[in-house]
């Protein structure tokens, strides 16, 4: 008997409208535990490079958590992974909510979805009925349109939907996927959209076994309220609109001025000339915090959210005036989107207006960014933006209906900045700042941190919040504080808390300590989505307060109670790294190579190349890569993955003995 998992995945073949229950193998379980780590290993075996990601042969994996649907507090992620048409590389995104609970007790650990339906479409689950449906009346409505409308057809209120909005419908490579209080970004909306697969709709009904129930339950109990009482675990700002935590931080400057209309830009510039402060939280003032309270904290807010069996609230549902009703998420509120603006009204319209339409609010303002810089610059005339508005809101509002529509110029920026700045030319490849063709969090740094160039460089993800979060991001000036976070950090190793330790303002990490800093954030992270467990509880939160509720000593032993795979922090690092491991064999199966791991040139000021070649030579030893960033055949063998050595060797990837 499994424990923990079903044992079964569902493949669903949209060209011929086939659908198969499939038994899956359950040694795979112990190499990657389940989640972004088994669907790693289906992407392997079955897209290899020669296959397009807009081809019907590139599959679109939903996985749920190992851990998903059993008593562990905060288990409910579902990981979405696919090969990206912006990048062409591998790509794992994830949600929160109820979707991976709800299909572990339908019944399944994974949909694997094949083809292309020739109309709209949605897969509907319910225990052993599985069934495509037609999808032309959800045409054009948003995630949370469709969600109502399928549980109002369906008759069950309690439905769990996964559904792209508009934007995923004209295949925008920045469209989302949709999940009520949670959405999957970076990516995999388009490929969702390109399948013509509207939604997926699933509802459970069956247990899911766990090994030892008595046990799991009572230390679950335990953490339950451990959990809930600690105040460094969830997304500790959504309800503040004082971001300024990051200011203080992270030393972030210069945002994107393009939000904003010339006559404010131009006024900001000169305050952080005269003033020298950020663009940021500097002028918080009393006027915005009646306007965040008259929005959030009074009439507009209906209610808050947490996901499946957690006890934290990080979602916020918000009324805005015209009927518009949309959850205010995790993430939803950080600096990328909405800490630089004065004007808190726009951020609700914004955050909105991107829901609507299923777009990734991380790219997005980067991309409005772009297009008001070249604007600017002339590269984008009247004539590209036809009554394009002066002030920052319409400005937004008008770059993201041209987008979700690809109308004009949007249809351009809806292939990505790479790709937008070659089709637009005219100097405007010189404005845009992707690494691997992926857009970028508009950051810039004042100061050089190279654990974070790092992360940006090597990073399989399609954002740096994917791996951050397990090392402070800046020191803690007072020593005697800086003692007392060591001291209640049961998470780290010991090196890492004498690296934070001896950690001096304005200094720099050793090139030892940032290698293994990025390695141990990225472990965490690869832990975190192959069992489901949300990194606001664990990977996201060591940073903050040192204090994270999951961390690798203690995982394995739900992992143990759970399965009854035994486990101890040393075996579940090495799955993780496996894990992580074959991610790069994907991508430098499909062409990765050093080189293209570029950072954008104004990351911050100052760069030094040597010292930045430096942290990457020693990156890739500390892996067992090549000078060019490829897994060597012992580094491979060594982590069982003895198959993917022979198809590089094969391939004239690997040569030598």
């Amino acid at each position: 008997m499994r424990y923990a998992a079903t044992g079964f995945d569902l493949e669903v073949d949209l060209t011929r409208g086939n659908i198969e229950r499939v038994a899956t193998d359950q040694g795979l379980t112990g190499q990657y535990l389940g989640g972004q780590g088994s669907a790693a290993n289906i992407l392997w075996d079955r897209v290899p490079p020669e296959v397009d990601p807009f081809s019907p042969k590139n599959l679109l994996i939903f996985s749920a958590g190992l851990l998903d649907g059993a008593p562990v507090p905060g288990a409910n992620r579902t990981s979405i992974s696919t090969i990206s048409p912006q990048s062409n590389l591998y790509v794992n995104s994830g949600l929160g909510g109820f979707f991976g609970p709800e299909l572990k007790q339908a019944g399944y650990d994974k949909i694997v979805i094949r083809g292309k339906s020739d109309g709209l479409v949605y897969l509907w689950i319910h225990n052993n009925r599985v069934e495509i449906r037609d999808a032309g009346h959800l045409q054009g409505k948003s995630a949370l349109e469709t969600a109502t409308l399928i549980r109002q057809e369906l008759n069950d209120p309690n439905i769990q939907v996964a559904a792209i909005g508009l934007a995923g419908e004209n295949r925008v490579f920045q469209a989302s996927i949709e999940h009520g209080n949670s959405s999957a970004s970076r990516g995999v909306g388009v490929v969702m959209g390109d399948k013509r697969l509207k939604a997926i709709a699933v509802r459970g009904s069956r247990d899911i076994a766990v090994a030892r129930p008595a046990e799991l339950f009572e230390i679950c109990n335990r953490q339950y309220r451990e959990v809930y009482d600690n105040p460094q675990c969830g997304d500790v700002f959504l309800k503040e609109a004082d971001d300024s935590w990051h200011v203080g931080h992270t030393g972030w400057s210069n945002p994107p001025r393009g939000f904003w209309s010339e006559e404010t830009a131009k006024e900001l510039a000169v305050r952080v000339e005269r003033d020298h402060v950020s663009y940021q939280w500097e002028n918080y003032t009393q006027e915005m915090e009646e306007v965040h309270e008259t929005i959030v904290e009074k009439s507009e807010i209906l209610r808050g959210t947490g996901c499946f069996n957690c006890p934290k609230n990080c979602h916020l549902a918000i009324s805005l005036p015209g009927e518009r009703i949309y959850f205010l998420k995790n993430y939803s509120r950080l600096a990328y989107a909405r800490a630089a603006y004065p004007d808190l009204q726009l951020s609700y319209d914004i955050l909105a207006a991107m829901q609507n339409y299923g777009l990734d609010e991380f790219a997005m303002p980067q991309v409005v960014d772009f297009v008001v810089t070249l604007y600017q610059a002339g590269i984008l005339t009247d004539a590209d933006l036809p009554d394009f508005p002066a002030d920052s809101s319409g400005r937004f509002l008008y770059v993201l209906e041209k987008i979700a529509l690809r109308q004009g110029v949007g249809d351009a920026l809806a292939d990505g900045l790479y790709q937008a700045a070659r089709s637009i030319g005219r100097g405007a490849q010189a404005h845009e700042r992707s690494a691997k063709r992926i857009e970028q969090p508009p950051v810039r740094l004042q100061q050089a941190s190279y654990p974070y160039f790092l992360m940006h460089a090597v990073g399989d993800k399609m954002n740096i919040t994917q791996i951050e979060g397990s090392f402070p991001q800046m020191p803690i000036p007072d020593r005697g504080e800086r003692e007392e976070f060591v001291a209640q950090w049961d998470a780290a190793p010991e090196r890492f808390k004498k690296w934070f330790l001896d950690w001096e303002p304005g200094e720099q990490l050793s090139v030892e300590a940032a290698v293994n800093i990025v390695d141990w954030n990225e472990a965490m992270h690869f832990s975190d989505e192959a069992l489901g467990i949300c990194p606001f509880l664990s990977s996201f939160r060591g940073q903050y307060g040192g204090r994270p509720s999951y961390h690798l000593h203690n995982l394995p032993q739900y992992i143990s109670l759970a399965t009854g795979l035994e486990l101890d922090a040393e075996g579940l690092e090495a799955i993780a790294r496996r894990t992580g491991l074959l991610v790069r064999a994907i991508n430098v199966r499909r062409g990765l190579r050093g080189p293209d791991e570029k950072v954008p040139q104004d990351l911050w000021e100052n760069r030094d190349p040597g010292l930045e070649q430096q942290h990457l030579d020693a990156y890739y030893a500390f892996k067992g890569w090549t000078p060019e960033g490829v897994p060597t055949r012992e580094t491979l063998i060594g982590a069982g993955l003895d198959y993917v050595s022979k198809d590089l060797t094969a391939r004239g990837i690997l040569t030598g003995d």
